[in-house]
């Protein structure tokens, strides 16, 4: 008899709840508040099955785009053979978690403002823009002899006497 393709086949490890956290849900997870714009991670939790998202959404990072009641509307890019197409879905709060995915641009956002308005403050003007590594600085090797190698020359006469 050939494999099921329902909803919820070959979800046996994934929906599964990890190890040593099975049982009731945390009290953040429904305190937690989102806003439009904000990233989401959706990792799907096999203890709730209502406004439970298709395992393909399973991992994947979108963006708020509408909040409800209980629920929020994620928006995902899904690629369909030769095209990406933005999928608007809406998904229950337990199923989703907030995104580190920009933490580290929030994080030099900041830290550039700080070094502009200190730039400003002392009357200069400085680029914050990141600049690729450059190639490293060459240097001399010293106390070594150079060694020059010459092959041998190889002899066929020689070689064919003794072979056969």
């Amino acid at each position: 008899m050939p494999a099921g393709h329902g909803l919820r086949c070959r979800t046996r490890d994934s929906f599964s709840r990890p190890f040593r956290k099975k049982g009731y849900i945390a009290l953040t997870t429904y305190l937690r508040t989102y806003k439009i714009g904000d990233y989401v991670d959706i990792k799907v939790n096999g203890a709730v099955h209502k406004g439970m998202p298709h395992k393909f959404y399973h991992g994947r990072t979108g963006r708020v785009w509408n909040v409800t009641k209980r629920a929020i509307g994620v928006e995902i890019n899904k690629q369909v053979r030769n095209k990406i197409l933005k999928k608007r879905i809406h998904v229950r709060v337990e199923h989703v978690m907030p995104s580190r995915c920009n933490e580290e641009f929030k994080l030099r956002k900041k830290k550039n403002d700080e070094l502009k308005s200190a730039a400003k403050a002392r009357g200069e003007i400085i680029s914050t823009k990141r600049k690729p590594e450059g190639p490293k600085p060459g240097f001399m090797v010293e106390g070594h002899t150079l060694e020059t190698v010459t092959p041998i020359p190889y002899d066929v006469v020689n070689d064919l006497k003794g072979g056969y």
